[in-house]
């Protein structure tokens, strides 16, 4: 069977007259599996300090830093959401399940900096 030469040419006509996906991504969001792994969200309360989230990490993306709460410092999870792979293996690892991924994927940033998530910003 003999392929269509105008084929090509009709589908780059309608891809020009139809509305670009991009310039709707704040008013309309695609919809998610259930699935689904998105920015990490940390519950400082429940923390033990453990570091086996950024013990199991494969990315080296989890590093444990100090934090001033109310209890005293502690060291919990800092995370540069640039590296990390979305695994969901710190989550599974979490003793009190204080670190679980969201469904939540804005993140994007104009300085690269701003990737590393200190404790305090991950709720």
């Amino acid at each position: 069977m003999a392929a269509n030469p105008a084929k090509p040419i009709i589908e780059v006509l309608k891809q020009i007259v139809s509305k670009p996906y991009t310039m709707e991504y704040p008013e309309n969001r695609e919809s998610l599996t259930d699935n689904y792994r998105g920015v990490e969200k940390l519950d400082m309360k429940t923390c033990i300090s453990c570091s086996a989230c950024a013990r199991i990490c494969p990315n080296s993306t989890i590093t444990m830093v100090d934090v001033d709460t109310d209890k005293g410092a502690k060291v919990m999870p800092e995370i540069n959401i640039e590296r990390c792979l979305f695994c969901g293996l710190c989550e599974e690892v979490c003793p009190p399940k204080c670190l679980v991924l969201t469904k939540s994927y804005d993140f994007e940033r104009y300085d690269r900096r701003e990737f590393v998530k200190r404790p305090e910003e991950l709720d």
